[in-house]
């Protein structure tokens, strides 16, 4: 189990000859998810072709952020503009779910035909085809197969792709890594704070991204609202007291980032260029072992994306869940 250090909505597509079972996932599957429903390989395949260039340039824009910063531009405001004004991540497809027995052309053949598109590969199977899909996921055409017969596919079928969201997102996550120093790394792979940090970042925001400078992740909810989860190494509680007493804080606050009971947002402040006293907000362990700790602070709408270009407004825009015949 891992944190992916970038996570982002985007499309779940469904390939299947069947228009009722299109129709009934339709009904079943959660609302906050962007799905497309299609009955025709063809037309899915063509969707598909298009993306690799997209999902490359996507990349390419990742990498310039870093780039930047490696060139002394804070992070926190260059992510803040990806998310303004790059609304098409929402659009790329991160799972495909293709039924293999087709009657025009088998799910293996569609996935043949996609081999440059980077997102993860669902196989529905019957129960002739599992050694088909058996041998598919050892060659790594697939990264799952489901029983389509199963009583619970529904269930099954959402739980596969959250996990496969999350994979696609860890794929991603390679670049973000050169942020972090080793000591963060270590820090963000203790099983307890993985655990703690997947369970609340997934109630709380649909995309985030984890720097290491400052260190912390930078998080937006479904309707444009960004916070900042502040991450603080224990061991270094006496060095940020100081950092607080050079920045003019009371002798109340700084007792209480010594004793690691708040901690203060100067950092990111400093980055978007604040004016005006820093704030403190109550610090909470991450983790049983208590080597990391974190605060959340909520950053200002005036620095936030345009309430336009958040992923509730770009969903509401989307076609309704029908199947494209």
């Amino acid at each position: 189990m891992s944190f992916p250090l970038f996570h982002t909505p985007g499309t779940i597509i469904f390939l299947d000859d069947d228009p009722d079972y299109l129709d009934m996932l339709a009904l079943v599957l959660p609302p906050q998810w962007h799905i497309e429903l299609y009955v025709r390989p063809h037309d899915c395949i063509e969707r598909l072709h298009v993306e690799p260039p997209r999902w490359e340039a996507d990349a390419w824009t990742q990498q310039q952020i870093i780039e930047r910063w490696r060139d002394g531009s804070p992070l926190i405001p260059q992510i803040l503009r990806y998310w303004n004004e790059h609304p098409g991540r929402y659009d790329l497809t991160r799972v495909l779910v293709v039924d293999y027995s087709m009657p025009a052309m088998d799910g293996l053949q569609v996935l043949d035909g996609i081999v440059d598109w980077p997102g993860s590969r669902v196989l529905l199977t019957g129960q002739a085809d599992e050694q088909i899909a058996v041998n598919a996921f050892n060659r790594g055409l697939i990264d799952q197969f489901i029983a389509k017969q199963m009583p619970d596919i529904s269930r099954r079928l959402v739980e596969a792709v959250q996990r496969l969201l999350v994979s696609t997102s860890e794929r991603q996550s390679r670049s973000w890594r050169a942020t972090l120093t080793p000591e963060q790394t270590a820090l963000l792979r203790s099983p307890a704070v993985v655990r703690e940090l997947n369970e609340g970042v997934a109630k709380r925001w649909v995309e985030h991204v984890v720097i290491g400078e400052p260190f912390g992740i930078l998080g937006m909810d479904a309707q444009g609202t960004v916070d900042w989860l502040q991450l603080e190494d224990a061991s270094r509680l006496a060095d940020l007291a100081e950092l607080a007493e050079a920045a003019d804080l009371p002798g109340q606050a700084v007792a209480d980032i010594r004793q690691g009971r708040k901690l203060a947002d100067l950092e990111l402040r400093q980055s978007l260029g604040m004016q005006g006293p820093a704030v403190l907000s109550p610090a909470f362990p991450l983790g049983r072992e208590g080597a990391l700790l974190g605060a959340l602070f909520t950053i200002d709408a005036t620095h936030a994306p345009r309430p336009e270009n958040c992923y509730a407004a770009w969903l509401a825009q989307q076609p309704e869940r029908t199947v494209r015949d």
